[in-house]
């Protein structure tokens, strides 16, 4: 079976993220990891390959720059068999629309795909989209926010939680599955997962290998950007409640409300 795994390279959330003088998102000069997100969406791909112990090929697919193909490599070191990277400036500042579209490209240049794995958001832009674009740019179901995963043959059925009730949704491979978070916690690299992965084939890609032209991509071409950004406030200092007087829980209940938290 061919598995292909969708990853991203994102600003760490723990760092001094921003953004470029055309408000497209810094990847280059702030510190990046693989999405957490991600992770999740290369664990249950490792998963289905280990359930099926054939010889079934994981592969990760990765857009961004230089910096980005850290992403490749931690999904080599927790399992997965090979990885692509795409790396072209023409890519820089394309939204969903063009990002979906040099996935789908990448993945056909993979090979004919039985299950592509997605995350069920970047965290850093959380739009959630790409999944069901790359159904449409590559002809297949989506099965998508899936909690629980089952397959058996070329049928896979999933468990997706909603606010209101709880969906199993089925359908016949090849599809395009997104996962959640709350499929289990995602597996650390080992050290001889670390090893292995150095020898592990990794090719770079340009738009232009994939076939794709460069003016459908990049931030001329997005249907979306950001006009305006703005610095986060600097932090304050907090407000200290003190109970000499047995009037501590008033005055928190009152900061609370204020600040309407209760």
């Amino acid at each position: 079976m061919n598995i292909v795994v969708c990853v991203k390279h994102v600003p760490d959330a723990t760092a001094d993220r921003r953004f470029k003088s055309d408000n497209t998102v810094d990847r280059v000069g702030v510190d990046g990891l693989l999405s957490e997100l991600d992770e999740y969406a290369v664990e249950q791909a490792l998963q289905i390959k280990e359930k099926l112990g054939d010889d079934s090929e994981v592969t990760a697919v990765c857009i961004g720059p230089d910096g980005a193909v850290d992403a490749v490599r931690k999904a080599l070191q927790m399992g997965v068999d090979k990885g692509v990277h795409v790396s072209d400036e023409a890519i820089a500042g394309s939204d969903a629309l063009g990002t979906s579209l040099v996935l789908a490209e990448a993945i056909k240049k993979v090979g004919t795909p039985d299950i592509v794995v997605c995350g069920m958001a970047s965290t850093d832009a959380g739009m959630s989209v790409v999944p069901a674009m790359l159904a449409e740019r590559l002809g297949l179901p989506q099965v998508t926010f899936a909690s629980v995963i089952e397959t058996q043959g070329d049928q896979i059925r999933i468990k997706r939680d909603g606010d209101a009730a709880t969906e199993v949704i089925g359908a016949t491979l090849p599809v395009v599955l997104s996962v959640t978070d709350q499929t289990g916690e995602a597996r650390y690299p080992s050290f001889k997962g670390i090893m292995a992965a150095k020898k592990k084939p990794l090719e770079t890609l340009t738009v232009a290998d994939l076939g794709v032209d460069a003016g459908q991509v990049g931030l001329a071409a997005s249907w979306s950007a950001v006009e305006e950004t703005n610095a986060r406030p600097p932090r304050t200092a907090g407000e200290i409640v003190k109970d000499e007087d047995g009037s501590g829980a008033a005055a928190l209940a009152g900061f609370l409300a204020s600040k309407k938290f209760i």
